[in-house]
């Protein structure tokens, strides 16, 4: 495409700019119009504009876990209405084996026209609270197959010039257990999809169709030399690691998921040749799922100015054997992926810490848990409660302690407030907040793990929890040692019983779930950390002064540092710790480790 004669890098610059604020501004009305805890609080969704041809020119400041699993789905929704795409239309699609991800998340899209060409799409991807199937949530475990996993939407016209498709629209409410909830939220995710158009259309007013058609694709090219200049800068070579996912709810077998990244000249490649098969349970990523998780990876790793779009993908291939867990084949179920996608974005960090072992932070914890509670009041009228505790903590380092509390570097996700649950839910929050001795340590430790404490106030319910790092620990860096282990316990204060680390539950009207997730990775030996670290850790009651003195070689009296018994403590400390691996390992939990007690 010859570029105009008034081409100029500046205004390239000027409608980038302008394009990123149009996808931002189309998730703020996301928020500001869903109706759901996962979409208005949990910010589980993300906005993006595309070129008319299906190529990603600019994404919202959402989810990074969406980076690149837009542009499968809207390419088979271009494929299948080839030559049947119309001004108005609106376009859905759930399904995983047609580009989407999984059946919770609805992909919708809407095509710009402007004096009757098509110039670009919108798109708002969003996770429901609902889609049916055979547990709340969509979320479970231990479904086998995907047709258990609830209702799935191939591409779709949801509106056809303008007008609903009143039969789409009719089966998805009876399909799902809170269809005012799900409705509600599709509603404002096409109030997003008409607010992007509204401001591209602008766009195209001021610089004309021609204009907009080159700049939004020499801003992807551009993006493109940006990202492998980027690559170039790093290190020649192959380098890799191996991580594991508890298991998948029904097998108790680890899954292991092994990357290796080649870097050449400008170009990046990771294989997960070698990676366990496809799960009989329902934690499967699809391939352009863990390509989302690639992409993420490398999207922390470069420069943050560098765009989100097709442009940043092209220098980064990669390969999945077919029936692999990370490229699940149909009819695999793959609705609590997410977690899949986290370990996928776990290994290749571990494989780019040997690579970068001073950009890259222990692992961030948390255990990757999503919550959900459904049942059904007296007048027969469904709640269903659902949360992704995703929340971190940061892993340790390379100069910084790890964030308590803060997202992990991969999503940008929050947990729904107290106040939102106990209003909307028969739900009573007993306990939340930050638990003491579970940072791991380094010179840089890991942030703390989190309880959040549910009571059931109902006389029934469903709980369904997908969580992991019960059995392999959150790993450390350059010497920093593992994160906690995650805990799901069923009535901490009578029977105290340690539930695994995925399972479905019907919970009794007064039984309490609670949950203390991993702590986040340290990095850097921990009897390298600066004592006044240490002190202020004990003195915010984060460790205790007994962990100050084992772990981190500093004694503390009467809220005091002993220099002179601390140098000679940590002396000796390095005289066992010689050999102390510098790069992340997998770490089995030893042993049976007892819940921190509250």
């Amino acid at each position: 495409m010859n570029k105009p004669e008034a081409f100029d890098s500046v205004t390239r610059e000027i409608i980038k700019n302008y394009l990123s604020s149009a996808a931002d501004t189309m998730a703020v009305t996301v928020v500001r119009t869903a109706r759901s805890a996962v979409v208005k609080d949990g910010m589980d969704f993300s906005t993006a504009i595309f070129t008319a041809e299906g190529n990603q020119v600019a994404q919202g400041l959402t989810l990074p876990f969406h980076m690149g699993a837009m542009q499968p789905a809207l390419k088979a929704v271009i494929d299948y209405f080839d030559g049947d795409v119309r001004d108005g239309d609106i376009f859905a699609n759930n399904d995983p084996y047609e580009g989407a991800s999984h059946l919770p998340d609805i992909f919708l899209f809407k095509p710009i026209f402007y004096n009757d060409t098509l110039v670009a799409w919108t798109c708002v991807i969003a996770h429901h609270t609902d889609i049916g199937g055979r547990v709340a949530g969509g979320n479970a475990c231990d479904n086998t197959e995907i047709y258990q996993e609830g209702l799935r939407i191939p591409p779709i016209k949801l509106m056809e010039q303008g007008n609903i498709n009143n039969a789409v629209w009719r089966i998805l409410q009876k399909n799902v257990r809170v269809p005012d909830m799900v409705i509600g939220d599709v509603l404002a995710q096409i109030s997003a999809l008409k607010q992007g158009e509204k401001d591209v259309i602008q766009l195209i007013d001021e610089y004309g169709i021609e204009n907009m058609k080159v700049y939004m694709t020499d801003i992807i090219d551009y993006t493109e030399r940006l990202t492998r200049a980027e690559i170039k800068s790093l290190p020649n070579g192959s380098w890799d690691f191996t991580d594991y996912i508890d298991d998948d709810g029904i097998s108790s077998e680890p899954i292991a998921i092994k990357a290796k990244v080649t870097i050449n000249d400008d170009e990046l490649h990771v294989d997960f040749t070698g990676t366990s098969p496809q799960a009989k349970g329902s934690i499967n990523p699809t391939l352009p799922f863990t390509k989302a998780a690639v992409y993420t990876v490398f999207k922390n790793l470069t420069n943050p100015d560098i765009t989100a779009n097709t442009g940043f993908f092209r220098p980064i291939k990669v390969t999945a054997p077919p029936g692999c867990y990370v490229n699940a084949q149909h009819p695999a179920p793959v609705a609590a992926r997410g977690l899949g996608g986290f370990r996928v974005a776990h290994t290749v960090f571990g494989a780019m810490a040997k690579a970068l072992p001073s950009k890259v932070p222990g692992a961030w914890g948390g255990g990757e848990v999503a919550v959900s509670f459904g049942g059904y009041y007296p007048d027969g009228k469904a709640f269903v409660f659902v949360e992704f505790n995703n929340d971190g903590p940061r892993g340790g380092g390379p100069d910084v302690d790890g964030a308590d509390g803060a997202a992990a570097p991969v999503t940008n996700q929050a947990n729904t407030p107290i106040e939102s649950i106990e209003a909307n839910y028969p739900l009573q929050i007993n306990k939340y907040g930050f638990v003491q001795n579970t940072e791991g340590a380094g010179e840089y430790r890991g942030g703390m793990g989190i309880v959040r404490e549910f009571k059931l106030l109902h006389e029934e319910a469903t709980l369904q929890i997908r969580s992991d790092r019960s059995k392999f620990l959150p790993w450390g860096n350059q010497g920093g040692e593992p994160g906690t282990r995650n805990f799901n316990i069923l009535n901490p204060d009578s029977e105290n019983t340690i539930l695994p680390s995925k399972f479905l539950k019907t919970l009794k009207k007064d039984e309490v779930y609670r949950l203390i997730q991993s702590g986040g990775g340290g990095y850097g030996n921990p009897i390298n950390r600066n004592p006044k670290s240490v002190l202020k850790d004990v003195l915010e009651e984060k460790i205790t002064s007994k962990r100050a003195k084992d772990i981190y070689g500093v004694i503390i009296n009467k809220n005091k540092i002993n220099y002179e018994d601390t140098k000679l403590l940590r002396e000796k400390l390095h005289q066992h710790q010689e050999n102390k691996p510098l790069y992340p390992k997998a770490t089995p939990v030893k042993g049976n480790p007892k819940p921190p007690k509250f």
